[in-house]
This record gives C-alpha cells, structure tokens and sequence, in this order.
C-alpha cells in the first residue's frame, strides 16, 4: 500500500513529546517510549519529536537520532513522525539527515541559530535543507526567522516544502502571508505554533489556521482533545469555558519564568505519573510555588471539563 503524501496525514490534535531525562541525566528511552506511546494511543494525530518541548537544543546528535528513531518504532506507521531540524545550515542539514536514517516522516525547520539572517539568506537556508533529504520540511517562523509574504510565496514553489508553523503571533503577517501564497495558485499547511496555541486557537481559526501543537496534550489529552473537539465543531462554549478555566491562568503563569513553556509541561507529565526527568541546563525548573498553582490550574481545566459534561446531558 502506498503511503499518503505527508501533507495529508498532518490532521488532529498534534503531539509534541517532552524527551525524558534519567536521574543521572542522560536520555531514558523506556520512559520517552512510553510517553510517546500514550500519546499516541490517546489519540494524537502526528508525533514531532524532538522539538521544542523537547528539548532540541540540548539534545546530542546521537540522542536525537534515537529518539526519533524510537518515535517511529512507537507510532509503527499509525500516524506521521517529524522531527526538529535546526542551527546552522550544515548542522540542520546533518540532523534532517539523521532523522531521515531514523524513519522520520518529514522536519520542522527550527530557527537558525545566533545569527539574524535577511530574506534571501532564510530562502537559501530552507531551500538547501529541504533537498538535502526526501523529507518534506514545516519551516518554524518565530524569533530570528520572519518571513516576508513574498518570502514564503518564494518557500510555497520550493520541492519539499510543505508549510509554515507560525510562532510569532502576528496575525496581519499571517493573513498577508496566506493570501499572497493563495493568491500565487500554491498550497502551504499553516500551523499555530504559539506556546499555548489554543489561547489564540479561535483567532487563528478566523484567518483559516486550523491546525495546531499542543503541549497541554502531553499531560492532559483530556482537556486538549476537548478544545480541540470544540475548535473544530465551531463549539466555541466550550472553548471559551476552557480558555477561562485553564488556559488563559496557564499562559499567565508560563509567563513567570523563562523556560517556562518547556519546564512547567515537564512538571506537569511528571505530576500525571510519569517521571521523565528534569529540564537540561540552561533550563531551569519552576519555582515550588509555580508548581502548586500548575496543579491547581489542571484541577480547575479538569472540573470545567466536568461541569461542560454536566451542562451537555
């Protein structure tokens, strides 16, 4: 059977796994396995491994390449396995390689590293990226890496490259981006790639962005799921009582701490049960009293869950 093209199995809820660290801190493959597996089993429509919750930056090579290797033999062909791509070009170039080797599905193009590059320099960069391997490649705007709408016009006809996860958060750029691409006659997936995404789900979803990371899927595919039922059914009761309840006082917090949009979803899998280590330096764990008030927040987005279930039967 031949499998689809990558561009059309990107759909759901998508997953993007902690990588879990052991007590003497080097990567614990048993316990990634089994959190990818969960994942996936509660119904995660993609897995990108080894990204930003995952901890890209801190990751050797050779951890990388088994972690997405141990994500493919996880998802078995159920749903796409990407992985993160980044620093310079060269380096970007050997870890797509080395995802490629893994059985990856395709890449999500980090920001390059350090450097503020201009437009022609970000198109070369993606354009050699995406030919150096059969992956298709999601190239991740945020920070250093902005694109102009005539830039991703110029991403949209380049072979290999399927779309734009957005984490920059500037809608108006984003919907110049969307029409120019549009109005060439080219396709691109557009991704809400904003920390939180589901915070600026519903505005997103008024520009036609309707696919999304989670990172709240890592610890409560509950709640995550529910928004993301209710995102896409047009449900927007439901994702208004959710955002009040837990995702509004979530990104608040997050907003405490730098590090927080890895560090506080690293606490929170381990408060679910499973103990996937510690943040690597130059992370930093959250504050105590951080951690009391993100438990809090769960139990909130748990009974708001509940009370919607109520008001439903």
């Amino acid at each position: 059977m031949t499998t689809p093209p990558l561009a059309d199995r990107l759909d759901g809820l998508l997953f993007f796994p902690v990588t879990a660290f052991g007590p003497d801190g080097g990567v614990d493959l048993d316990v990634f396995r089994a959190h990818v597996r969960a994942g996936i089993d509660a119904g995660a429509g993609a897995v990108f491994a080894c990204c930003g919750t995952g901890e890209f930056h801190a990751l050797t090579p050779e951890e990388f390449r088994d972690c997405v290797a141990a994500a493919v033999d996880e998802a078995a062909g159920a749903v796409p396995v990407l992985a993160g791509a980044g620093y310079g070009t060269a380096l970007a170039v050997h870890y797509a390689r080395l995802a490629e080797e893994a059985g990856a599905d395709g890449l999500l193009a980090m920001p390059p590293y350090l450097v503020v590059p201009d437009q022609a320099g970000l198109l070369r960069h993606y354009t050699e990226l995406a030919a150096a391997t059969r992956l298709d490649v999601i190239v991740y705007q945020r920070d250093n890496a902005v694109l102009t709408p005539e830039t991703a016009v110029a991403l949209a006809r380049t072979p290999g490259v399927i779309g734009l996860k957005d984490g920059l958060g500037d809608l108006d750029l984003m919907q110049r981006i969307v029409s120019a691409v549009r109005s060439a006659g080219l396709d691109l997936l557009y991704f809400n790639g904003l920390p939180t995404a589901e915070l600026t789900g519903l505005a997103y979803r008024g520009i036609g962005v309707r696919l999304y990371s989670s990172a709240v899927f890592c610890f409560a595919p509950d709640i995550a799921l529910a928004f993301h039922r209710a995102l896409a059914t047009g449900d927007d009761p439901t994702a208004h009582r959710l955002i009040d309840a837990f995702y509004r006082p979530l990104v608040e917090l997050r907003a405490e701490g730098r590090g927080y949009a890895v560090s506080l979803v690293k606490a929170a899998v381990r408060m679910n049960g499973l103990d996937v280590g510690e943040v690597r330096p130059p992370l930093s764990e959250p504050a105590p009293g951080h951690l009391r008030e993100l438990a809090a927040i769960i139990e909130r987005g748990r009974a708001a869950l509940a009370t919607g279930a109520e008001e439903t039967r």
